[in-house]
């Protein structure tokens, strides 16, 4: 499935940790937003993952889980381009 993460992390330090981490599971589409393909036992973890780095109480991440036809009316205006499926996937 395609997911889209977003977060709003105060403290650089988290915020660099969280970064790399998202690195590894997908492309940046922005400065504070990740797209990947993940199956859901690899969203499980990587959820996992996150909730080890960020502070609940002062970090804000989002995932957003697109479906086929969702990701079919997704718009991208400027320079920008929607992150394509992998050839194949690491697990």
């Amino acid at each position: 499935m395609f997911v889209v993460i977003s977060y709003d992390i105060p403290d650089d330090r988290r915020r660099a940790r969280l970064s790399d981490l998202l690195l590894d599971y997908g492309q940046r589409a922005q400065k504070s937003v990740f797209e990947s393909y993940l199956d859901r036992r690899t969203l499980a973890k990587l959820r996992g993952e996150v909730a080890a780095i960020i502070e609940p109480s002062l970090d804000d991440v989002r995932f957003y889980c697109l479906c086929e036809n969702c990701l079919d009316r997704v718009v991208v205006l400027g320079k920008g381009q929607l992150s394509s499926e992998p050839a194949y996937f690491l697990a």
